[in-house]
């Protein structure tokens, strides 16, 4: 029977970055972007209700059984924080753990453009992080609020579900709020911390309606936000802000993100072409006169075109970063042609040198 200090000792020596409980498989762990299995017996439904017990509390356990899942995040001595999402399959639960980061790395291990510090000097607006699931989306709205807390006397106010990094506080003030422990929601989360004089709004996710409505109205107000999108790149972020709202609210909510909206940058993790690790690409997306007045006119699949010529003012397309890894030997030509928007870039600049090769 696996027990939960065994599964992290696993996950310590693999440097996994994520863990995955599933019945009648061993347990699961995703190093290098790829999920491998651990030797060892299978999952049973009982042994999954013990992992469950060994690390949640009697209160956690009730309410998701109650609501059928349930997020939060926990410290173990020797692995560090982790965040927890439990979920119920042929209602047997399982899990997926993410394994954080103990230290927040600088921008050039990380591979971010350098742009970052710009947009951590910003006084107002909305600064958003965008792309799939599990690219360091959080990771890289923590390396912006360290750059803040190192440089600036500012309060910063995260809202998070749940908290994976605790920032300590230098020259700023940093309250973390995390879902369902301090906070009911995100929602309810943002009203509250307008009243508390900030000058920086971190929010782990604009899932809802409300959540961007209210995000939107503090960017417009005088507020820094942060936040992160579920969306692939700039144009399909402001894309998803403006139909979430009905029609008879969308002229206001262009105005309002025309005119807050301060920077896009979408993230992907690749494999490397040597198989050792992953590889970030980014796009850039630093909102300008032109930006605007799409967003305003709701002709945002136009910006693609202002990002592409908008080198001088550090943008970069995702299409572009690809090519530029490919041409660096960072990716294979097959990662960056089935991960480009339009593959007529990669293949007219990289396909001569990979029919050589």
């Amino acid at each position: 029977m696996w027990h939960m200090k065994d599964v992290l000792l696993h996950a310590k020596q693999f440097c996994a970055s994520d863990i995955h409980l599933v019945h009648r498989v061993a347990p699961l762990l995703r190093i290098n972007g790829e999920i491998r299995q651990v030797k060892g017996k299978p999952l049973t439904s009982d042994n999954l209700a013990l992992l469950l017990r060994e690390i949640a509390t009697p209160k956690q356990i009730e309410s998701f059984e109650k609501t059928r899942h349930l997020c939060f995040s926990m410290n173990r001595e020797g692995i560090g924080r982790l965040r927890v999402s439990v979920y119920y399959h042929s209602l047997i639960p399982e899990m997926s753990i993410r394994v954080c980061e103990s230290n927040i790395r600088s921008l050039e291990e990380l591979g971010l453009p350098p742009i970052l510090n710009d947009l951590a000097r910003l006084s107002n607006g909305l600064v958003l992080v965008t792309g799939p699931t599990g690219v360091g989306k959080t990771t890289t709205l923590n390396v912006i609020v360290d750059i803040i807390n190192q440089e600036q006397r500012k309060k910063i106010v995260m809202i998070e579900d749940p908290v994976e990094f605790v920032h300590q506080n230098a020259k700023s003030i940093v309250i973390q709020q995390e879902i369902l422990t301090d906070t009911p929601s995100f929602q309810e989360a943002l009203v509250g911390v307008l009243r508390q004089d900030p000058d920086v709004i971190v929010i782990g996710e604009m899932r809802s309606l409300e959540t961007i409505e209210t995000a939107l109205t503090a960017a417009e107000t005088g507020h820094l936000v942060l936040a992160t999108l579920h969306t692939p790149d700039s144009v399909q972020s402001v894309q998803r802000i403006q139909t979430v709202f009905p029609a008879s609210q969308q002229q206001l909510i262009n105005m309002q993100l025309a005119n807050s909206l301060q920077a896009v940058v979408s993230q992907r993790l690749l494999p490397r072409a040597d198989g050792k690790g992953r590889v970030l690409a980014f796009e850039t997306c630093l909102v300008n006169y032109a930006i605007r007045n799409k967003i305003r006119e709701r002709n945002a699949h136009l910006i693609y075109h202002d990002i592409q010529s908008g080198a001088r003012y550090n943008m970069q397309l995702m299409d572009q970063s690809l090519l530029q890894l490919y041409e660096r030997g960072e990716i294979t030509y097959e990662t960056a042609i089935s991960n480009a928007r339009d593959t007529k870039l990669i293949q007219t600049r990289g396909g001569a040198t990979y029919s050589e090769s």
